[in-house]
């Protein structure tokens, strides 16, 4: 009796045992099944702010590439004025800067 006793007790610790593994391994499986669902909607908002910023970022480089054109007119209408200016100064004063040159240029100095 004492032996059989003892056999169910083996029996016992053996089938605890076997229901410990058992919870273990459902745990372990859950945490791995919610880590994965975890990366998944990590990647999920990851590729919905990278959809955004570049979305952002398309709008702007449209924005400013939209002026770029305007702005090279804008410097080309600027530049053609101030060539404009600089020929109307420079026949303004070159009689003078002429005369200027005449009369270093023929002075003697002892």
């Amino acid at each position: 009796m004492e032996a059989n006793r003892g056999q169910n007790g083996i029996q016992l610790l053996l089938a605890a045992e076997q229901e410990a593994q058992h919870i273990v391994n459902a745990a372990r499986n859950a945490k791995m099944a919610r880590l994965k669902q975890a990366k998944e909607e990590a990647e999920k908002e990851i590729a919905e702010f990278r959809a955004q910023m570049e979305a952002e970022f398309q709008r702007k480089v449209a924005e400013s590439s939209g002026d770029s054109g305007a702005n090279v007119k804008r410097l080309e209408k600027e530049t053609d004025e101030k060539i404009i200016h600089l020929k109307t100064e420079a026949a303004r004063i070159s009689h003078d800067v002429v005369q200027m040159l005449l009369k270093h240029v023929t002075a003697v100095k002892n």
